[in-house]
């Protein structure tokens, strides 16, 4: 006898389908899981264009089969809506593939190494670029350093023709060495601008680094050279960083990608190319741009779901502080290492609420990078004060890891989404103590479960290049809390459920981004956007889920990875 709640289900799929609809390609034999309350699990799922249409058992998903029905057997495999990558940065993970990819060195002598190779076979002039560095997840240090950074000598003189530039894993720092200074024209001389810091050493020389808003000294430089790139070539380059970026996203199961900051002209070229069906997946954008450069022409700029929900543009970036790694996560008390500072504010308050301003006038979510304590805490100030009427807006605060205890519960209060990234939690852990103290961390580091429970929206993503686009990863990070070196986790109290970690990275992210009709669950209606998986993510133990390989991806009803 059929279970009430198979009674229901047929019941629902005659009122979503009528008998006469047909499927192009239907899955079948599978484990599907389907992120719908009260319908979590199901066996098949049918496809119409790229619509899915209907959800249920073998059975019943097999009456809209026809002799041209396309079908494929899942073989018991884990099947779920496609991944949703809720914060990167598209183009740069595209150009972080074409460039030296430090992500995984252990040491300064590995990435002077590196460069040094890069060197020998470098034009006359030519930069050296790369980004991935991260000093406090070297296995080995260099003799001297200061504020845990090495002095640039060495890279210096593997490299003395070719300036180089070395991004920090976070973003938030670079490495340059000492031609690259010399062309900024760097000394002793040189005054720290606003919301930045040049790191020097006991003589007051730049050691090479550059903070926040004192790495525009380097990257403008940058920028200059390679603005003197034929266009042609420089349009090629970066049309080959986003086919990259989407090959390295289809294998891993993404289907969708929340680029967390666009320029104008990747918007414009984004959109022409969702328009001529050359976008391989999803792309959700924020445009990030000064106050004064925007004015005026986010009208133009407002796009949504281009090229058959292809590509959309309805959110504005800014940002509020730095990165906990590079001491520019802005905090109401001073680092436990770096006594007397607390950060940077690297955009002014004034020019936040511009920006905001932009937001509501122009019909966009408006989107806060907020890391510190302080930063997260000035923001839910402004949106108390000045824009707290309770629309549906859904601003949301990019990244929020660090808050105070009293500013969780304001998240749901004040509809504020907390667009966060679990794999910064145990990527970052190492530090995290070091920078906060343990009461810090322990209350407010990450606090998932914490914002949970007090009823907030809480998305996944990666934040890639910072980290590996890997959303399964980054789930692991979520439900465990633990790194693959160690087996302590890092506070595990504050740990999602894995049906959590599950709808954080497929409806939390859809819903953040207005697009929860669309995506983010298997349901007629939807779009037929599917990942297929070795392992089941709600049942296997639990160090198989960074062992489980993504099978199948799907968009809009088409395979566009196959393992």
């Amino acid at each position: 006898m059929r279970s009430f709640c198979s009674i229901l289900l047929a019941v629902f799929l005659c009122a979503a389908c009528s008998p006469s609809e047909k499927a192009d390609f239907i899955i079948t034999n599978a484990n599907a899981y389907t992120v719908v309350e009260g319908a979590p699990r199901a066996e098949a799922i049918a496809i119409k264009k790229d619509r899915i249409l209907a959800v249920g058992s073998h059975e019943e998903i097999q009456q809209f089969a026809t002799k041209e029905t396309d079908q494929l057997d899942a073989k018991g495999a884990f099947v779920m809506p496609g991944f949703i990558e809720g914060h990167g940065h598209f183009s740069m993970l595209g150009k972080s593939l074409q460039e030296l990819n430090l992500l995984k060195t252990k040491s300064w002598d590995e990435i002077v190494e590196l460069v040094e190779e890069k060197a020998k076979t470098a034009k006359p002039g030519e930069w050296i670029s790369g980004r991935g560095w991260h000093q406090e997840k070297w296995t080995t240090y260099p003799g001297q350093t200061f504020f845990g950074y090495p002095d640039h000598e060495k890279l210096s003189a593997v490299s003395p023709d070719n300036p180089v530039i070395l991004i920090h894993a976070s973003g938030h720092s670079l490495f340059a060495n000492a031609k690259a200074m010399e062309l900024a024209n760097i000394s002793v001389e040189t005054i720290d601008p606003k919301g930045g810091a040049i790191i020097r050493n006991n003589q007051g020389e730049a050691i090479g680094v550059f903070e926040e808003r004192a790495m525009y000294m380097i990257r403008n430089l940058h920028q200059d050279y390679l603005n003197t790139i034929d266009p042609a070539e420089r349009q090629e380059k970066w049309e080959e960083s986003i086919q990259l970026a989407s090959e390295e996203c289809l294998k891993k199961g993404i289907t969708s990608f929340q680029d967390a900051g666009s320029s104008f002209k990747e918007i414009e070229d984004y959109t022409k190319m969702a328009e001529n069906g050359d976008l391989p997946l999803r792309l959700w954008a924020m445009i990030r741009r000064s106050s004064e450069e925007m004015t005026g022409k986010l009208a133009a700029i407002r796009t949504i779901d281009a090229g058959n929900h292809f590509f959309t543009c309805r959110a504005i970036k800014t940002e509020i502080d730095g990165a906990l790694g590079s001491y520019g996560a802005w905090l109401l008390q001073e680092y436990d290492d770096k006594k007397d500072f607390v950060g940077q504010n690297t955009t002014d308050l004034e020019e936040v609420k511009a920006i905001a301003d932009l937001a509501i006038n122009n019909d966009m979510q408006l989107c806060i990078h907020a890391i510190g304590d302080r930063g997260n805490q000035e923001i839910l100030n402004m949106i108390d004060q000045h824009y707290d009427d309770q629309a549906d807006k859904r601003w949301r605060m990019e990244h929020a890891q660090h808050l105070a205890v009293s500013d969780i519960p304001r998240f749901a209060e004040l509809g504020v989404i907390a667009s966060m990234q679990a794999i910064h939690c145990t990527s970052d852990s190492p530090f995290v103590v070091a920078r906060l103290g343990q009461q810090r961390a322990q209350e407010g580091a990450y606090p998932w479960r914490s914002l949970l429970d007090a009823g907030a929206v809480v998305t996944n993503g990666t934040d890639a290049p910072v980290e590996d686009v890997d959303p399964l990863a980054s789930y692991y990070a979520s439900i465990t809390r633990k790194r693959t070196d160690r087996a302590e986790a890092f506070f595990p109290e504050q740990s999602m459920t894995r049906a959590e970690g599950i709808y954080a990275y497929t409806m939390a992210n859809a819903f953040a981004a207005f697009e929860e009709q669309d995506k983010g669950s298997l349901e007629a209606g939807k779009l037929a956007d599917i990942v297929i998986l070795s392992n089941d993510l709600l049942t296997c133990p639990e160090d198989d889920i960074l062992q489980t390989d993504v099978l199948y991806t799907i968009v809009g009803g088409k395979i566009v990875y196959q393992k």
